[in-house]
This record gives structure tokens, C-alpha cells and sequence, in this order.
């Protein structure tokens, strides 16, 4: 009876470890941007910092970029990141990259038109206020993703 407890025990310890392990695996994120500009250099370095393998690429052709992914113009942002199928076009916040990779909605990426301020890589300002938009990867308009609000106290 114990011998049976201990393979059971040791069994799922295996695959939990198993699953922990890839869990732990960073996703690739490619991002393009312009090569003198800061706030790129800093939304990808905050990517970086929160676990994902980042692939910085300095392009003077953003627009042939953003034209391939078939980004929206009105919803073109500073930079385009290109992550596992998505991409994510401007100043998208770590939360809804996170939210993105979790829910796997069946979007074609994910944006924050312009640079808002407040935004990843644009300072930190509590008083930030601005929408992520989803882009369906069917027909369809694009929708509110989530809303970045002012934060309380």
C-alpha cells in the first residue's frame, strides 16, 4: 500500500514539475521599431523584464511591417511586436499581453493607437487613461479589448 502511494505521489509530482517547467519557458516576442526611438527601447525592455524573450529589430520600413500584419491604420501605434500568432501594435500594457496569451481569443492582435500618455514605455503616470483594442482575425470591427483607467489613491 505505501509503494502504491509513493509512485501515485511521485507520478504527479512528475508532471506537475512537468508543467511547471514549461510554464517557465519565456514566449519570443519580435519587436519592430524605429531605431532612435526611446520609448520602443523601453516598452521592449519592460517585455524583457517580465519574463518574455524579446527580439529587438530597428526597421526604417515600419509601415511595410504594419501593411504585412494587416494592422488597421487607425489603430497604428509607435511600434509592432509579433508574439506566437498575435501581434501587438503600440504601447500595449503587460496585462493585456498576459490576458491575450491566457484567454487566446481568436483576434489577430491586440492595439493602442497612437502614444498615449502614461502608457508602457511612455512614463508613469497615474492618471492614464486609454483603450486596448482587439482586432478580430475574422470579419468584423475592432472592439475594446480593456480600458486603462486613472489609478485610485
Amino acid at each position: 500500500m505505501h509503494r502504491r502511494s509513493f509512485i501515485a505521489m511521485a507520478a504527479s509530482a512528475l508532471v506537475f514539475l512537468g508543467g511547471r517547467a514549461q510554464a517557465t519557458v519565456p514566449a519570443e516576442m519580435t519587436v519592430y521599431k524605429d531605431p532612435n526611438c526611446g520609448c520602443c527601447h523601453e516598452w521592449s525592455k519592460a517585455m524583457a523584464a517580465a519574463g518574455f524573450s524579446v527580439d529587438a529589430r530597428d526597421t526604417g520600413d515600419l509601415a511595410a511591417v504594419k501593411a504585412r500584419l494587416h494592422v488597421p491604420a487607425e489603430l497604428e501605434g509607435c511600434h509592432t511586436a509579433v508574439i506566437e500568432e498575435y501581434y501587438l501594435e503600440g504601447h500595449v500594457p503587460l496585462e493585456a499581453v498576459q490576458r491575450l496569451l491566457r484567454e487566446r481569443p481568436p483576434v489577430r492582435g491586440l492595439a493602442v493607437p497612437g502614444m498615449p500618455s502614461g502608457s508602457l514605455g511612455m512614463g508613469d503616470d497615474p492618471e492614464a487613461s486609454y483603450d486596448v483594442y482587439a482586432i478580430p482575425s475574422e470579419t468584423g470591427a475592432p472592439y475594446v479589448f480593456m480600458e486603462i483607467r486613472p489609478r485610485k489613491g
